[in-house]
């Protein structure tokens, strides 16, 4: 890859989401932001290997988009209206009131997550408008064909242009009622920086978990009593305190087992701890938690074992078990298995993993945990064949590594190897 590609790959991570919600307040249209910030990059390669790459490209894209929308619109239009011209070049609109919070990125994910579109369809949208993921990527992430997410996104955008659903923050008073759906966006939008499903990005993609954690930061200051907020951002905190260990130098997955803890952040780590201690306080206090909530206090329990072998299995397990109960999905109940393998053996795991063939077929998680669990009951034939299944499925260059490292080594097998599944990120494996 050149200077140039390599300038223009790191400015669409860093900020598509920034050009696409900078269009959408002034021109009010998803399909007009989201194409004309596409044409900016494009125009960026182009232009950049000509003329070189900007001293501020962030700036120069946001410009180029800019115009680029204008012409459009001016196409589109064909008005000789000198205003309306006026308007389009000098963008004098007066700023909205201010808010509690004003960020653009904010309202863009208000706007996708608005009430009046299903909420797989909202999802669906930020994904791409404020993660800036491919339609791929999504489907990947929802193990649902392209197609389906393309529709999605198309009905969503038209819903938003029919509906004249408003570009903001809502008020205080609806803000409770809307935050589910923005924080199930903010989760995939982790989830995906945090093992990449694309083959052709980085494995561990830090430009998205760095502004799904920002972003959740946000929602915390508006919503500083809500549990689930607070849970989810500490999921996020000790999920990225263990970042700079989670890749080899060769550019393979470490598994959780084998990870260098001296490597993960103490300062991430403790402020998630922190907020675990808050919510299970507020639990001991009659509030029963919810699944952000539970998913942290597991992975504040294995990041508080400064070994992996010091780890509370038992204390896992129970989270689980409850966990189970808010969300009976196919993907916890395969995480759950993991740890049930730590404490009660392998053969009891693969024999609730196998019930789970139907859901999870497709799921390439699925067929690494079933390898592991082989593995360790010395059936290698078996493990192998779903090693190789995994690998086919899996889209994340590192954890293929990871996967074809292990199904070349069969024959031996460390406790503990099991992988984690998706979309519950670092719960068991890695």
């Amino acid at each position: 890859m050149s200077d140039v590609d390599e300038a223009v790959t790191r400015a669409h991570q860093e900020g598509w989401a920034r050009v696409v919600a900078a269009l959408t307040r002034r021109f009010g249209d998803l399909d007009i932001a989201e194409e004309s910030a596409a044409e900016a990059f494009a125009t960026a390669v182009e232009r950049w290997r000509a003329d070189g790459v900007p001293p501020n490209p962030g700036a120069w894209l946001t410009t180029t988009a800019n115009r680029k929308a204008i012409d459009r619109i001016r196409r589109e239009n064909k008005r000789d209206d000198k205003h309306e011209e006026a308007r389009l070049v000098h963008d004098d609109d007066p700023p909205e009131p201010p808010g509690a919070i004003d960020d653009d990125r904010l309202r863009l994910i208000f706007t996708c997550c608005h009430p009046a579109l299903a909420p797989q369809t909202g999802v669906a949208l930020t994904l791409r408008m404020v993660g800036g993921l491919t339609v791929p990527e999504i489907a990947r992430a929802f193990l649902v064909a392209e197609t389906a997410v393309g529709q999605r996104i198309t009905r969503a955008k038209t819903k938003i242009k029919a509906a004249r659903i408003p570009y903001r923050v809502p008020s205080a008073e609806d803000l409770p009622a809307r935050v589910t759906g923005v924080l199930t966006v903010l989760f995939l939008v982790f989830n995906e920086g945090y093992l990449a499903t694309g083959p052709d990005t980085d494995p561990v993609r830090h430009d998205l978990t760095a502004e799904a954690i920002r972003l959740t930061r946000l929602i915390r200051a508006l919503l500083p009593e809500d549990g689930e907020v607070a849970g989810l951002l500490a999921l996020m905190l000790l999920t990225e305190a263990r970042r700079p260990a989670r890749v080899s130098a060769d550019g393979e997955l470490v598994a959780l087992h084998e990870q260098d803890r001296g490597a993960w952040d103490p300062a991430l780590i403790a402020e998630g701890h922190r907020l675990v201690r808050e919510r299970l306080a507020a639990a001991a206090a009659g509030v029963a938690p919810g699944r952000y909530q539970v998913l942290a206090a597991i992975n504040a329990v294995h990041t508080s074992a400064r070994d992996a072998r010091d780890t509370d299995w038992s204390q896992v397990l129970a989270l689980y078990d409850r966990l189970v109960r808010l969300d009976p999905s196919p993907i916890v109940a395969l995480n759950r298995a993991i740890a049930v393998a730590e404490l009660d053996g392998p053969e009891v795991a693969l024999a609730t993993v196998d019930r789970l063939e139907d859901d999870l077929a497709r799921y390439h998680a699925y067929h690494a945990t079933r390898a592991d669990l082989l593995r360790r009951l010395g059936r290698s034939e078996q493990s192998r064949a779903a090693y190789d299944t995994a690998i086919e499925l899996a889209g994340n260059t590192a954890e293929t590594a990871y996967l074809t490292r292990r199904r070349d080594q069969l024959g031996w097998s460390p406790p503990g190897a099991a992988t984690e599944t998706r979309p519950s990120p670092p719960v068991e494996g890695r």
